[in-house]
């Protein structure tokens, strides 16, 4: 799944955390324990010492007492071991709903872990004590840090947006969503999003790819952006289901940001969802001139959501699929696909120490310290996931 983040302003991220929570609550590790039949290894690039691996942390002494060892290097970042009492809030996790995350994980593990997803499935009916103390022997903790510039990063969030649509056209749904087309693979970037709109050979070639069609092209928009939705369809026949669009390609025209354009043309001040849609009640001859300023166009694939899909996310980067509150896009040059991390962010959202899994990445997400957090589905994800703009550190948690 790629994406890019998207930002609006509502005061209602304790609302949108509390739904987090009581999804997973609702859709718990007992949904899953033992459907798991085994862990096929998907190579990924693993860190190389920049000196000398880590020695193992001796039997007689405590991992917080273990020397640490030598730095290592993994792409764009530098991963400087540590004692695991540096964990912000390590003892007081919930680890057991991170272990849904890890589960899906070891669907495709990178090579490194491979060999201890029958262990991380045995966890799964763990107590937290368990969980803990196990990942103390078998993991050693690594200071994410960047090969050059400052050392705090940024924390953003994303969601899965839920939307009304229609399999027809009709006088209110007239915005269609399309299959890639026959030819994305022949043209290199494929149509900008205005060419699109205005020339008859793109329109030609997306004829007959309609998915669904929507009633808002700021709600397309919207849903491009992220990469994937939820979606309630009306049928001909007027029966209503839920599908979920996944992101199928792109046109692969770069992504422009349509309130970093209104900001440079001066025209608001805030550039949050509520300011663009402002801006638009106000202005509403210039829509298509702000669509058009984002020449990016995704594509998508219609998927079932039954009731155990509907408990999980789209299937990210890594090919897994995302778990509420416990997966994260990050760069992979930096943390390959799989890895488990510690996060830790602090500010006017919310405030996190917790285990996540590197599951997904984005065009947005670039460097070592940069991460997108997974906030769920609907409109409360999407307006904790348009809010969240925090400073943000990272542990990678590596086998010893």
């Amino acid at each position: 799944m790629v994406h890019q983040t998207i930002r609006t302003s509502r005061p209602s991220a304790s609302r949108a955390s509390s739904r987090i929570s009581s999804m997973r609550r609702r859709y718990g590790w007992a949904l899953i324990v033992g459907m798991l039949a085994g862990c096929a290894s998907v190579p990924l690039p693993e860190p190389v010492p920049a000196t000398a691996p880590p020695p193992a942390p001796s039997a007689a002494a405590p991992a917080d007492e273990a020397a640490p060892g030598a730095p290592l290097l993994q792409g764009r970042s530098r991963w400087v071991p540590v004692r695991w009492n540096e964990l912000p809030g390590f003892d007081d996790d919930a680890l057991h709903e991170a272990w849904n995350a890890w589960l899906r994980s070891c669907e495709r593990p990178p090579a490194a872990f491979a060999a201890l997803c029958p262990q991380v499935r045995q966890l799964s009916i763990g107590s937290a004590q368990e969980q803990r103390a196990w990942m103390r022997e078998r993991l050693q903790p690594y200071r994410i840090e960047p090969l050059q510039g400052a050392a705090e990063g940024l924390l953003t969030a994303y969601y899965e947006p839920l939307l009304d649509a229609s399999r027809q056209p009709t006088a209110r749904h007239t915005v269609p969503l399309y299959r890639p087309p026959a030819t994305l693979a022949s043209r290199k970037p494929w149509y900008s999003r205005q060419e699109i709109d205005t020339q008859p050979e793109p329109r030609a070639q997306l004829r007959g790819r309609e998915i669904v069609w929507l009633a808002d092209p700021i709600e397309a928009l919207v849903l491009q952006i992220q990469g994937s939705g939820r979606l309630r369809i009306t049928e001909p026949d007027g029966s209503v289901r839920m599908a979920r669009l996944a992101y199928a390609g792109s046109n692969e025209q770069p992504y422009r940001s349509v309130g970093g354009w209104l900001l440079q043309q001066g025209a608001v001040r805030d550039a949050s969802w509520p300011g663009i849609r402002s801006w638009l009640r106000d202005n509403p001859q210039r829509q298509q001139e702000l669509l058009w300023s984002n020449p990016r166009v995704v594509f998508f694939r219609e998927e079932p959501l039954g009731d155990l899909e509907a408990a999980f996310g789209p299937r990210g980067a890594q090919g897994v699929a995302l778990t509420p509150g416990r997966s994260i896009a990050v760069d992979k040059e930096s943390i390959p696909y799989g890895t488990p991390v510690w996060l830790a962010s602090s500010g006017p959202v919310v405030t996190l120490n917790r285990l996540v899994l590197a599951q997904d990445t984005g065009s947005a997400i670039v460097g070592a310290l940069r991460a997108d957090w997974f906030a769920g589905w609907g409109a409360e994800a999407g307006e904790l996931a348009g809010r969240l703009k925090q400073p943000l550190r990272l542990w990678a948690l590596w086998p010893r």
